[in-house]
């Protein structure tokens, strides 16, 4: 396993942990189908919430947020366009980003950015 895999891994961890501590109900992590995946899709109240992780090294040059391009976008509507169709869900959706820092002690920092990217299905 690449240390780039291990810090994701890490990300995905912290983001799944700190969304169940403010209350968000996890359906499902990693979840693919074909060549579509989702790195997080959680529950909170009455909104489904695709939220991607990008995880970065505290000491890195960009943030992650600056992860988030417009073909990750793109990718991310096919693939949750995906799941609603074979999860049956019919309310509303938002799309949001865990930005996590992962720091040389192995600590990790997470901000959740709700509705970083608009849907217009």
């Amino acid at each position: 396993m690449t240390a780039s895999a291990d810090t994701g891994r890490a990300g995905e961890c912290a983001a799944a942990e700190y969304l169940r501590r403010m209350g968000y109900d996890l359906c499902a992590r990693n979840w693919r189908q074909g060549r579509y995946e989702l790195d997080i899709v959680a529950r909170k109240a009455d909104v489904l919430h695709f939220v991607e992780v990008k995880t970065r090294r505290a000491d890195g040059l960009t943030p992650p947020e600056a992860a988030l391009t417009a073909q990750k976008q793109r990718a991310l509507l096919r693939a949750a366009d995906a799941y609603l169709a074979r999860a049956g869900w019919q309310g509303e959706v938002q799309f949001d980003l865990a930005a996590v820092d992962v720091f040389p002690d192995g600590g990790t920092c997470v901000r959740l950015i709700g509705q970083a990217m608009e849907c217009n299905w």
